[in-house]
């Protein structure tokens, strides 16, 4: 009787252990079936990924080598745009009698220079005032054209001055202008800034400082009225001023008031410094005069102020691009 027993303990152990061995397989089976990776699917997700990264680079690449063709056709026309713009200056110089080719100004500055009023040029509390000033303090070989009242209106001097590529500023008194507005607005088409010279071209000193304002914020009334624009320079008649002139011109909106270090005529040019020269930064005045005051014509003038300019290395800027 106890040996039966032992042998069916042991038979029923074994199987107990076959079954659970052969439950353990299937389990097994289907673990490794539901949750584990088929066979090659990590491969194939690899590869996808590799590809999609390798379409976008050569993406990425195709557009820089867009972009890096773009920015080079640019610059290449710019240098065509360049060369054909000296070719018609030269043209131009020796179609208006010129003995040099103007030089052509550098690029303008990305933060306009600092101004302040030139030493001597003072008035008392002038510090919260408009500077004044006779040279904007550059470095470059530039010097800047100035051309004052308007009572000349010479067509030829629009012709030579857009012909050449020689930028001015144009400082504008109204009793002289009034008959002949239009003149000045095919100016300001032509990228010439107005500015301000009074109303009448009155001695500014001997005036109280409403009159002064008068003659100043008048001006700027009629220039914003005729030629869509405020100005924001100014220049005093004769170059004389006094401490109300500049209050009367900052309440009228003005920010500076440049005067001249050398003025220019047909046949001469006259100079404020001792050593009779330019420099960098100065500012020429001349006038819009013909042979009515001078021994000469407008263009005559252009021609004696660049033949100076030019022999001496300088090119003329637009004023505005500084101050």
């Amino acid at each position: 009787m106890r040996r039966r027993r032992g042998r069916f303990r042991t038979g029923g152990a074994i199987g107990v252990v076959l079954l659970v061995c052969l439950l353990g397989s299937a389990c097994a089976g289907a673990a490794e079936q539901g949750s584990g990776p088929r066979p090659g699917q990590p491969a194939k997700e690899d590869a996808g990924a590799a590809g999609a990264l390798a379409e976008k680079a050569q993406r990425v690449e195709k557009a820089q080598r867009a972009e890096q063709a773009q920015r080079a056709e640019k610059a290449a026309q710019a240098e065509r745009a360049a060369k054909a713009a000296q070719v018609a200056r030269v043209a131009a110089a020796k179609r208006w009698g010129l003995a040099r080719t103007p030089l052509t100004a550098p690029a303008p500055p990305a933060i306009k220079p600092e101004l302040t009023t030139r030493k001597g040029f003072e008035v008392e509390g002038g510090d919260s005032l408009p500077p004044v000033f006779t040279t904007v303090p550059v470095t470059e070989r530039v010097v800047f054209l100035t051309i004052d009242d308007g009572t000349e209106k010479d067509p030829e001097l629009l012709r030579m001055m857009s012909e050449l590529k020689i930028p001015y500023s144009a400082f504008l008194s109204d009793y002289v202008i009034d008959d002949n507005y239009g003149y000045f607005r095919q100016m300001r088409d032509r990228g010439v800034a107005l500015h301000n010279h009074t109303l009448n071209h009155r001695y500014m000193p001997g005036l109280s400082y409403g009159a002064q304002k008068r003659e100043i914020c008048g001006q700027q009334d009629k220039l914003a009225k005729l030629y869509g624009k405020r100005p924001a320079l100014f220049r005093p008649p004769y170059g004389n001023y006094n401490q109300d002139t500049l209050r009367a011109a900052q309440a009228c909106g003005v920010t500076a008031v440049p005067l001249w270090a050398a003025e220019a005529f047909p046949d001469r040019m006259e100079w404020r410094e001792w050593d009779r020269d330019l420099h960098p930064g100065d500012i020429i005045l001349t006038h819009f005069r013909g042979r009515e005051d001078w021994d000469g014509t407008m263009t005559d003038m252009i021609r004696q102020v660049m033949k100076t300019v030019t022999e001496k290395g300088y090119a003329v800027a637009r004023l505005e691009d500084y101050v």
